[in-house]
């Protein structure tokens, strides 16, 4: 098992209901990251769909998880289609729901083929080895996340408050080697630093609200290279836009999401 296995597995408890664990290293500060959070929840929708690929999936966070706490996932399917599933997930602890989802699954086909529209990833992205890690940035909050997926950012945008655009670029792996998969590509769509660091510099948690993910196959194995953009900002809320690539330069995921912009804690 890796730690990405055994740190979201689900276990059946009842009829459309798994019981799950979510570990205090997958923490941005005191609180595990969305996508970590979201991990058993999108388990425990392929179950309920039917089929074993992601195709997309949309998760409301209404409020903070609870790290080094047990979890229970419920959920119901809401059409089981010949070629699409979809179903509905909440994540409850201590009582209360911590975040619903929705997502359908399919089935991915065997086709390499890349589309003439497909986007390919920005030429001037450094190799991982030029880049620098996520957890040394100056982001005013711990990443114990760091230890279990490992960030890299390019040096363009890792310095704070050096740049005129809200994008950040960089690559992203589990941290223990283990291969990518389709149902972590949600978690690395919310694993990098926010976007709106390069321009405004520290800026503490940026907690999601809402995110959606597109996954559009699955990934070769090795690093995942990403590009985020935040272009749109108002009454403390931002959206960023995402994009996924794998090592081979095809896109495995577009991401969309909506975050609060919180005063820096310091």
């Amino acid at each position: 098992m890796t730690w990405f296995d055994d740190e979201t597995a689900i276990r059946v408890t009842g009829d459309h209901a798994w019981s799950c664990h979510l570990d205090r290293h997958w923490n941005i500060g005191e609180t595990p990251n969305g996508g970590y959070a979201l991990m058993p929840v999108l388990r425990a929708l392929g179950e309920l769909a039917g089929h074993p690929d992601p195709l997309t999936v949309t998760a409301h966070f209404l409020r903070p998880a609870l790290p080094d706490r047990d979890g229970v996932v419920e959920g119901r399917t809401v059409r089981r289609g010949r070629t699409i599933g979809t179903a509905t997930a909440s994540l409850v602890q201590d009582g209360s729901e911590r975040l619903v989802a929705m997502a359908a699954f399919g089935v991915f086909g065997d086709s390499d083929d890349r589309s003439e529209l497909d986007l390919s990833p920005p030429a001037d992205i450094a190799p991982p080895d030029e880049c620098f890690g996520a957890s040394d940035l100056e982001e005013g909050i711990d990443l114990a996340i760091a230890s279990r997926v490992e960030v890299r950012l390019d040096p363009g945008c890792a310095v704070p408050g050096a740049s005129a655009l809200a994008r950040v670029d960089g690559w992203a792996r589990l941290a223990d080697g283990s291969a990518p998969s389709a149902l972590a590509l949600p978690l690395f769509a919310d694993a990098f630093p926010p976007s709106i660091y390069p321009k405004l510099g520290r800026v503490g948690w940026v907690p999601t609200i809402e995110l959606t993910v597109q996954v559009r196959r699955a990934p070769a194995p090795g690093w995942i290279r990403g590009s985020f953009v935040c272009d749109d900002v108002a009454d403390g809320r931002l959206i960023e836009t995402g994009t996924l690539w794998d090592e081979s330069g095809r896109i495995v995921a577009r991401s969309r999401q909506l975050a609060m912009l919180l005063a820096d804690p310091t």
